[in-house]
């Protein structure tokens, strides 16, 4: 079994719905490009369950860790620069909010078993960095904001 999700129209889905069902004996998912919409992802209810469980079980161990004792959360600081290299971009007080807002977001959305709200959170981040990483465009949004409270 291939760890590459194997891609095919949807048309082929709908006209040749067995020999195409049967790539997911191959592939861990499908990937079903739609002339008129968003691509979609076929997997098995078991595959999807195992992605669900290992997220999860990642989500809990490093919310765990995060609160185990103080020393954690500078080793979760320490290790964010790896995991998301635009972190170095963020002033210090920030990388900090944002390791605490992903260990927080991260576990009410495992509570809830829909992870958007992490994805929409690192996005976010993901765009304060961009804008610190750019000193013009810091600047003329810093100015705007104190235009506004002056």
């Amino acid at each position: 079994m291939s760890n590459q999700s194997a891609a095919v129209n949807f048309s082929e889905l709908v006209n040749k719905n067995k020999q195409t069902l049967a790539r997911l004996d191959e592939s861990p998912q499908l990937l079903l490009h739609r002339r008129d919409g968003e691509d979609l992802v076929l997997t098995t209810a078991v595959r999807a369950e195992q992605d669900r469980s290992v997220v999860s079980a990642a989500t809990r161990m490093l919310a765990a860790m995060a609160r185990r004792e103080p020393g954690s959360m500078e080793l979760l600081l320490d290790i964010l620069p790896d995991a998301f290299p635009w972190v170095r971009f963020l002033p210090e007080p920030d990388v900090h909010a944002f390791a605490v807002e992903l260990v927080d977001t991260m576990r009410a959305a495992d509570s809830i078993g829909n992870s958007a709200s992490v994805a929409q959170m690192l996005t976010a981040w993901q765009h304060s960095a961009e804008v610190h990483s750019d000193p013009e465009l810091l600047a003329a949004l810093t100015r705007d904001q104190e235009a506004d409270t002056a």
